[in-house]
């Protein structure tokens, strides 16, 4: 296992779960396999690997790639657990397909209601993996059952999926929700508005995959664990929705917010809301999508959260896929900041 080096106490990361089998930082009282070899040079860990699970900080991938270049991936396949896309301004790729653009690696994804430190306490949980064969597929190679077979556990169930997209927009779409249930949750308007901003969420999950991948599956977001069930996890607890309430809350700015509160790990909402909100503006679709619009206003702009009603009241409208009209109104001058000091 590549994991990224740091000091703790003047002792390296890696040190201290190779001798105390504990991720002191990042997964605390929690004994890991003896197993386990956690080794600080990534392509000594990746050379040679039959199959390579890529759980990172999706921001971070392109410096990952700079460091495989030039390693032969052909015999190789690849299981994606990020949870984010591949977004600029003029379009969008997943992160799989990206794997596989920039390195010859053939991905699929895993993404469910999978909070890290319930899985490593063995509780039950369920998991999506979604996996295409591969153009150079050959009997006996990796597929899907052979997957189910590998992560399959007595307390983490796997289903699989043929909708690569729709279970990977799930898993990066619900951290932008999340932020807003938590920003919502923390101006103290209860479990009400909390559920409002699920379900129109949801349903602006949808809508970006069918927009976007015409062979993305709407069933997929209310059947798999990648889509609803991890939804519901996320805006009840996890990193994305304690960053969103406490910006509520204190007023800080989330930014601010994450770097105080999560000790060095990453509350991948903030990422991909910016990434999405640029790809929306950039094709003048921010009318389809109110909700990822007005989270990001509320972080980054001048939408307050007493305005979010306004900005999602029901129109005829609503379902997946169709367009709405915006309120036509200019938002006030005021953010989460300045709604927090009313409190």
């Amino acid at each position: 296992m590549w994991v990224y080096e740091e000091q703790i106490d003047g002792k390296n990361l890696t040190e201290i779960i190779n001798t105390e089998h504990e991720n002191v930082k990042y997964l605390p009282n929690i004994k890991l396999p003896h197993n386990l070899v956690a080794v600080p040079n990534l392509r000594e860990v990746v050379e040679g690997a039959d199959i390579v699970i890529f759980n990172i900080p999706h921001q971070f991938l392109k410096n990952i790639f700079k460091q495989l270049d030039g390693i032969d991936f052909s015999k190789a396949r690849a299981i994606s657990c990020l949870k984010g896309l591949n977004v600029n301004k003029d379009g969008v790729t997943l992160l799989s397909d990206y794997i596989e653009q920039e390195l010859g690696l053939h991905c699929g994804v895993l993404s469910g209601a999978n909070l890290a430190p319930e899985v490593a306490l063995e509780k039950f949980s369920e998991t999506t993996v979604a996996y295409p064969l591969p153009k150079n597929y050959y009997p006996g190679d990796v597929d899907e059952d052979l997957l189910q077979i590998l992560f399959q556990r007595t307390y983490f169930h796997v289903r699989t999926s043929p909708d690569t997209a729709g279970v990977s927009i799930g898993g990066a779409l619900k951290n932008v929700v999340a932020i807003g249930a938590g920003l919502v949750e923390g101006y103290g308007w209860g479990d009400n508005a909390k559920a409002a901003i699920m379900r129109r969420g949801l349903m602006e999950m949808v809508r970006f995959g069918i927009t976007f991948f015409p062979d993305c599956r709407p069933e997929t977001f209310t059947v798999e664990s990648s889509g609803v069930a991890d939804l519901i996890t996320s805006c009840a607890s996890g990193r994305n929705v304690r960053v969103g309430r406490e910006a509520a809350r204190t007023g800080k700015h989330v930014d601010v917010v994450e770097k105080e509160l999560l000790n060095g790990q990453s509350a991948q909402g903030i990422a991909t809301m910016k990434e999405v909100h640029e790809l929306l503006t950039h094709r003048g679709m921010t009318e389809d999508f109110p909700l990822l619009i007005a989270i990001y206003d509320i972080c980054y702009g001048d939408l307050r959260i007493d305005d979010l009603p306004k900005v999602l009241a029901d129109g005829p409208a609503t379902q997946a896929g169709s367009r709405r009209n915006s309120v036509g109104e200019p938002a006030h001058q005021c953010n989460a900041g300045e709604d927090a000091a009313k409190l």
